[in-house]
């Protein structure tokens, strides 16, 4: 399926630079914290793991943001009901580098048609990386420097929910995202 532009409402802030407003924190959050405008989520002592969910759910939408990492993570973008993710960093599953991939939790954790090819070529260690994730119906688009990476079309992943960005269990590591932002679209008959 092929997707038009779509007027949406204006562009909105998912994270406004200064704190964690607008966000449901865990309570301790040894996990996420604004340092200099970006937020950063690292792992607890423990390794325990954490989600960041938004206190509102989104239907369709289109989703911007940078990120930059160091070494292997795992981590990435989680959206709708039942559970899609976005993966960022390296599978705990496939023990490699899936970016810009989606993972669905199914028998096919990352179904052919979820993966992204060319990602390793366009990917800068250490350096923020621009991600753009269209979220309409149950088709999902992905852009990584400006280029199109994935699009993935599946029924399952259709109901609205919080958006959540991960620190995944059993690892030591760190992500830092600035310039996140959320466009609201008119949702599609599903």
């Amino acid at each position: 399926m092929r997707i038009a532009p779509v007027a949406g409402q204006e562009w909105q802030p998912l994270f406004n630079g200064r704190d964690l407003s607008g966000w449901k924190v865990p309570d301790p959050n040894p996990f996420w914290r604004v340092v200099e405008g970006v937020l950063v989520g690292q792992s607890d002592p423990l390794r325990q793991g954490n989600v960041l969910w938004t206190e509102k759910e989104y239907d369709d939408f289109e989703l911007e943001f940078e990120a930059r990492w160091d070494g292997e993570i795992d981590s990435g973008v989680l959206l709708r009901k039942p559970e899609l993710q976005l993966q960022i960093g390296v599978s705990r599953t496939l023990k490699k580098d899936m970016t810009g991939s989606f993972y669905t939790g199914g028998r096919e954790r990352y179904p052919e048609a979820g993966q992204a090819r060319d990602a390793q070529a366009l990917l800068k260690p250490g350096q923020w990386n621009r991600f753009r994730l269209l979220a309409q119906g149950n088709t999902f688009i992905v852009w990584l420097n400006d280029r199109k990476i994935v699009e993935f079309t599946d029924t399952r992943f259709a109901d609205p929910a919080p958006i959540g960005l991960q620190i995944h269990a059993g690892l030591d590591m760190r992500i830092e995202f600035r310039d996140l932002r959320i466009r609201p679209l008119p949702a599609q008959v599903k």
